[in-house]
């Protein structure tokens, strides 16, 4: 008999003598022939479809353990690279506040796929999607058997200020039986807008009034398929810890600033890099209507990075890079001599990778705080302060 110490990062978790098990929890026992005998922090998951359903790997932990595992990601990235951080308490978005997501739909099936699959499971729960985007499970795939669709097609679905908002891909249903069918879905239903795309760019069949999502109090327009944080409780903890990191700047420059998730929120005047032209038109005229001092530039920060020398005009600097990481621009970042660094990363490696170039350029990791919004996933998300 081994106990089970911590869940690793692809979700399994890891015995004391160094056996894998999938679906266990810290405090299982498993024994000599590989069976889990649940302990105090193995919960009972919640949905029929686990763990068959991709959408989560890891309803089996309670919150304590879950919160854990986000902590320990963060950890064990910082580790590899031969850093250490404070960390703060994990914040964790509650079930059921999952406001965009990206089902898959085919031959009356609609769902996320199931884990390293292509295949569809077909959703009849889902325990993290916002109470609004699963009410359209069902509807949609009625929507689509009457719409004849046959291949595979990809479901955006986001909760917009106006309601849900949903962007098909790979299939565009043409005729007038089809705009009326479209058309009647979307009014029994409450859509904001209802938008298809096949190959040629996104086409709007449905939208009564402009589509805006709400970011530091801005109403910003928000393009079909458009980026927003995957909770509103995750956005709240990652804007509050970004606010925190750059208290009293007067200037900031906030990059990769997509529609501005944390530019509304910031003190002073702000500079607006972006490289997506959509989200960054979207941000401008948002910041004109109001009257708001910010600057926006279309800037891809992969190809073009802000130099030292430009990143030293600023009081603060925040950044929030894809997956990848901002390989490019923490060279620089490294160099400058800014006050405050506010790094926001939803890939703990790629973070500690760029961290390390700092760190050994003089800057220090002042705070981590985690954050957990995608529940019972591998993803995790934290946002850090880093000073000379």
């Amino acid at each position: 008999m081994s106990l089970i110490l911590r869940v690793a990062a692809r979700g399994d978790g890891v015995a004391d003598d160094g056996r894998h098990a999938p679906l266990s929890a810290p405090g299982d026992t498993l024994t000599e022939t590989g069976e889990v005998v649940p302990g105090p922090h193995h919960q009972t998951p919640p949905c029929r479809h686990f763990p068959t359903c991709g959408g989560c790997q890891l309803q089996q932990l309670d919150d304590e353990s879950y919160a854990a595992f986000v902590a320990d990601r963060i950890a064990s990235a910082l580790d590899a690279q031969g850093l250490t951080a404070p960390l703060r308490p994990v914040l964790l978005s509650p079930p059921n506040t999952r406001r965009r997501a990206t089902l898959h739909a085919e031959r009356g099936l609609i769902g996320f796929t199931a884990e390293a699959s292509h295949q569809i499971v077909d959703m009849r729960e889902c325990h993290i999607l916002a109470p609004p985007l699963f009410a359209l499970v069902a509807p949609l795939r009625a929507l689509f058997q009457r719409l004849g669709l046959k291949r595979r097609a990809d479901v955006h679905l986001a909760l917009a200020d106006q309601g849900p908002d949903i962007l098909v891909t790979g299939f565009a249903p043409q005729g007038l039986e089809a705009a009326e069918a479209l058309t009647g879905f979307c009014e029994r239903h409450g859509v904001a807008r209802f938008s298809v795309d096949d190959g040629l760019g996104a086409e709007t069949r449905w939208e009564p009034q402009p589509v805006t999502i709400t970011l530091g109090g801005v109403p910003v327009g928000f393009p079909p398929g458009g980026f927003l944080q995957a909770t509103r409780e995750g956005e709240d903890a990652l804007v509050a810890a970004v606010v925190e990191a750059v208290a009293g700047a007067k200037t900031v420059a906030d990059l990769f600033a997509g529609l501005g998730t944390f530019t509304f929120a910031l003190p002073g005047k702000v500079y607006a890099a972006e490289g997506a032209r959509d989200a960054l038109f979207a941000l401008k005229a948002a910041a004109h209507l109001r009257g708001r001092a910010v600057f926006p530039e279309h800037r891809d920060l992969y190809r073009r990075p802000l130099t030292a020398a430009e990143l030293d005009r600023f009081d603060a600097v925040v950044l929030d890079p894809p997956r990848a990481g901002a390989r490019e621009q923490a060279a620089a970042l490294a160099a400058c001599t800014v006050g405050t660094i506010a790094y926001v990363s939803c890939n703990p490696s790629s973070f500690a990778r760029d961290a390390k170039a700092m760190v050994a350029a003089g800057w220090r990791i002042d705070w981590i705080q985690p954050v957990g919004q995608f529940r019972w996933s591998t993803h995790v998300e934290l946002a850090a302060r880093f000073v000379r």
